[in-house]
């Protein structure tokens, strides 16, 4: 059951949803079944030659593969897309959600229309989450396309479980981006299944 923007704020008010962002002005954002979410300024690329491949079995090899880049806080210097880039970006708003609700990303059409993909599968928010949202963006059109920090990227739905989880996203023994603040990078090499192989081997 997805819910409302009544039951949105319903819930904003009630303290199952909180929404943290520097302005304070997320309300505004809320729609009649989502909430849309905006680009932070910081982004993660990949350094595509620091190795041949970004294998789980191999830690090592995740340290230093990517590279931060942080723009200004005017919000008038864009970061340039180009075709056929990956790179991980993150949304303005921090946000915490109960044990009893889970959030869809999805991206907005408008920017779907330029060729912008926010994300690529983890479009699923746990219950018990908090922290941003890191986004997973991708420009599959021929031509670069701009993205400004604090424009509108992608929204949030939010559905109601049937009770509450027993093991929140909080509470999971290896829960490894609760509390993200930057874009984070996958952490798949911390797996409990490719952990238990490194150790055997």
């Amino acid at each position: 059951m997805i819910l409302s923007d009544r039951d949105i704020h319903a819930r904003i008010q009630k303290g199952d949803i909180q929404v943290t962002c520097p302005e304070n002005d997320y309300l505004k954002n809320v729609h009649a079944s989502s909430m849309d979410m905006r680009l932070g300024r910081f982004f993660k690329i990949y350094n595509h030659n620091a190795f041949a491949v970004l294998d789980p079995m191999k830690p090592e090899c995740f340290d230093d593969a990517t590279r931060l880049v942080e723009l200004p806080e005017d919000g008038r210097t864009p970061f340039i897309v180009q075709p056929g880039e990956f790179v991980l970006g993150v949304t303005l708003e921090k946000i915490k959600i109960a044990d009893d609700i889970v959030a869809r990303v999805e991206g907005r059409s408008s920017l779907g229309r330029l060729g912008i993909i926010i994300h690529s599968t983890a479009g699923f928010v746990d219950a018990g989450f908090e922290g941003t949202i890191t986004l997973e963006i991708t420009n599959i059109n021929r031509m670069p396309v701009a993205l400004y920090p604090g424009m509108r990227v992608c929204q949030l739905a939010f559905e109601l479980m049937t009770s509450p989880a027993d093991v929140p996203y909080h509470k999971k023994s290896h829960s490894k981006y609760q509390g993200q603040v930057l874009p984070e990078e996958s952490r798949i090499h911390t797996d409990p299944e490719f952990v238990k192989h490194r150790l055997i081997a």
